[in-house]
């Protein structure tokens, strides 16, 4: 199980979870966040979200094309691997979103 700490204008937010590769993963907010939601399509704070694939928002915010088939090459990362690729990349996304591993953000 992996999870990733989701940030919003750099303050912690959220985190991440990989329950089970490509078929399960949970979105759970920190109870003492009141920033903006981290997607509009993501609300409430009250409750976790939990997702049958990987969430899109986050897949939304993965590259394509060239950029995807260079961090493939030299990350040595799956194609099939949508939570490796969100965390090599994370600290460089677009928008307020970023993403590091979780067990370096409590480092």
């Amino acid at each position: 199980m992996r999870s990733a700490r989701v940030l919003v204008h750099g303050r912690p937010a959220g985190v991440l979870t990989e329950i089970e590769r490509n078929r399960h993963y949970r979105l759970a907010y920190d109870r003492d966040y009141e920033g903006p939601p981290i997607s509009l399509a993501l609300p409430s704070k009250s409750a976790p979200y939990e997702f049958d694939r990987f969430p899109p928002f986050f897949d939304g915010l993965l590259p394509e094309g060239d950029r995807l088939e260079a961090l493939l090459r030299l990350a040595k990362i799956d194609r099939d691997d949508p939570m490796s690729q969100l965390l090599a990349v994370g600290r460089d996304l677009v928008g307020a979103v970023t993403v590091e591993p979780a067990d370096e953000a409590a480092a």
